[in-house]
């Protein structure tokens, strides 16, 4: 797997940023799947950095909310 750089943590801070003002701006599906995957890219990028210690939660738990949000986004209904 190829390393995360500072390009990619930046485009997923303006993912996240442009997910919170569409889905502000009623395109709810769309909005949560950016930030959704920003999330994920920001949580990937403390992957090495957490793995070294036993602190599994600070691992984890950002990926599972990041994968709640996606799978939210998917489910919801078409007319949001």
């Amino acid at each position: 797997m190829r390393a995360i750089t500072q390009l990619h943590l930046h485009a997923s801070a303006v993912a996240i940023v442009i997910g919170v003002v569409v889905g502000a701006f009623g395109a709810v599906r769309t909005g949560s799947i950016l930030i959704a995957l920003g999330t994920a890219i920001v949580a990937l990028a403390q992957w090495p950095v957490a793995s070294g210690r036993r602190r599994i939660i600070e691992c984890y738990f950002p990926l599972a909310l990041a994968g709640t949000l996606f799978a939210l986004a998917v489910a919801l209904p078409k007319g949001l």
